[in-house]
């Protein structure tokens, strides 16, 4: 400072007729000795020694003190401002900002609004010469002053590093991590030693050197490096795959099948096999049972608001009206030995209208409680990404699971009822006896979907769809084979019993 106003005293052109002076004081790096020289200096009331510690006999005066610099340090600093607010002396921030001018140097001095000098700063670099001494090699500048961008300029093949390489030296104790990795820091070792290690499931990273992995957005996954996201793939049972056309093909062979049979009892409607086994209720059976092949078909393709409402009602429908029909020819069966017994009037109680009637309270009573499931709580179609490998597995999220389950155990219901009349009337005295072949038809599928839950709840994907329409064929197939099959071939190929004498057993050997 005692340098600068030297210049600005001895050079006309800064300052002209003004010449400075000043008064230097110790603070001592403490507020209260700040304090105190600060208002000796603002009333003039300077003593000898003080003078001379000012290092200037001829300016003690009452002279009035234009500005004050301040400290280096904070807190006296903020001190003194703070105590000279009153007096209205300034930190020569009012002057500093008109200082501009240009130095011996060529060099341009001036303050900015804050009264700060514009940064201009040359960057040495430290270097050993042959002998081992140490000489300052300048390597570069900063200039406040310059553009954007252009502030900082380094000639980096100047730069002398450690061990006199000319190359930035590595202080790494690992490489840095690939991409499809992440760096973990090792306890108790400096930060440059870390281990690598591989993003987790759903995350990428794309960089070297990364400290954290990215998850992967929605329905999109990792590729196998972990390097990008791809989009996941969907996946359904579609009509397109191999075994989507073999349960499709499956289907429509027993659609196939039942119509056939349907053809082959209305031809025969007149002979005793088809009116002793109730002609109607087969007929309708087989209408159910077409119903219950073709209710598969909502079960294959794409998922959709309407596919998966449909699903579990169709099934769960189709299959009580085809176990009504069972139970009604079960008990028919039992009502008609029966009646064989004097007095008995028991078939009578149990006609075709009754027949009708019980039939329709069954099956209105599954209707119910699937339209109370959908009303509630229907399944939708959902996107499940838990599944491993970038799948994204289209199916029916059901919120309330227990609604299929009671769907389910009202059919189990039935089948339990009819299984225990048909198991009653298995050893009754006719040479054709249905008791038996209903008897053996539910054992089947009873084996069928005993088997279908544990299958059904551990399948992943698509595959749980495939479980259930391969239950619902198979217990189907299972009906029609067993209770209309060995009828079909009495009046196909065995046409000698199919006469009033042969159903009772009372035919001549």
């Amino acid at each position: 400072m005692v340098f600068a106003i030297k210049e600005i005293n001895n050079n006309s052109s800064l300052l002209p007729g003004v010449t400075l002076g000043y008064r230097i004081l110790d603070s001592c790096d403490h507020v209260h000795t700040s304090l105190r020289s600060l208002l000796f200096l603002v009333n003039g009331t300077f003593s000898q020694t003080q003078a001379d510690a000012a290092g200037s006999a001829k300016c003690i005066s009452t002279a009035p003190v234009p500005a004050v610099i301040g400290l280096a340090s904070s807190s006296p600093t903020r001190a003194v401002a703070q105590t000279l607010g009153p007096f209205r002396i300034p930190l020569l921030l009012h002057y500093l900002k008109k200082v501009n001018f240009t130095n011996q140097f060529k060099e341009k001095v001036y303050f900015d609004n804050n009264g700060e000098p514009v940064p201009l700063y040359d960057i040495i670099n430290w270097q050993k010469n042959g002998r081992g001494n140490i000489r300052f090699q300048m390597v570069g500048t900063y200039d406040g002053s310059a553009p954007h961008g252009q502030q900082l300029k380094i000639d980096e093949g100047l730069i002398q590093w450690a061990g006199r390489h000319t190359e930035v030296p590595v202080s790494l104790c690992t490489p840095p991590c690939p991409p499809g990795t992440r760096q973990a820091t090792r306890p108790g070792q400096p930060v440059c030693c870390f281990d690598c290690l591989p993003c987790a499931e759903g995350e990428i990273s794309n960089i070297s050197g990364a400290t954290e992995c990215t998850k992967c957005p929605q329905y999109y996954w990792p590729n196998k490096e972990r390097v990008f996201c791809v989009a996941g793939i969907e996946e359904f049972l579609s009509y397109h795959e191999i075994m989507g056309i073999i349960l499709i093909s499956l289907s429509l062979f027993g659609v196939a099948v039942a119509t056939v049979i349907t053809v082959i009892f209305f031809l025969f409607r007149s002979t005793p096999i088809v009116k002793a086994n109730n002609s109607e209720m087969s007929f309708l059976l087989l209408l159910s049972l077409k119903l219950c092949f073709l209710c598969t078909l909502v079960f294959v393709g794409r998922p959709s608001p309407w596919t998966c409402r449909a699903r579990q009602a169709a099934f769960g429908i189709s299959f009580v009206l085809c176990i009504s029909c069972i139970l009604v020819k079960t008990i028919v069966v039992l009502l008609a030995f029966r009646s064989t017994i004097p007095g008995s009037i028991s078939l009578k109680l149990f006609g075709i209208p009754q027949q009708r009637v019980f039939i329709f309270f069954c099956t209105t009573g599954q209707i119910i409680l699937c339209a109370c499931w959908l009303a509630l709580a229907p399944p939708y179609p959902y996107k499940n990404t838990s599944y491993q490998g970038g799948k994204i597995v289209l199916e029916c999220k059901d919120e309330w699971p227990l609604g299929f389950y009671l769907v389910l155990g009202y059919i189990g219901l039935l089948s339990c009822m009819c299984f225990a009349l048909a198991f009653l009337g298995r050893k009754l005295p006719d040479t054709f006896n249905e008791a038996k072949l209903i008897t053996f038809s539910m054992l089947i599928f009873f084996a069928v979907w005993i088997s279908f839950i544990p299958a059904y709840n551990s399948s992943p994907g698509k595959y749980t769809v495939a479980v259930e329409i391969f239950a619902i064929l198979a217990s189907t197939f299972g009906l029609l084979f067993c209770i209309f099959i060995p009828k079909c071939y009495v009046i196909l190929l065995r046409p000698d019993l199919n006469t009033k004498k042969g159903m009772t057993g009372k035919m001549s050997k």
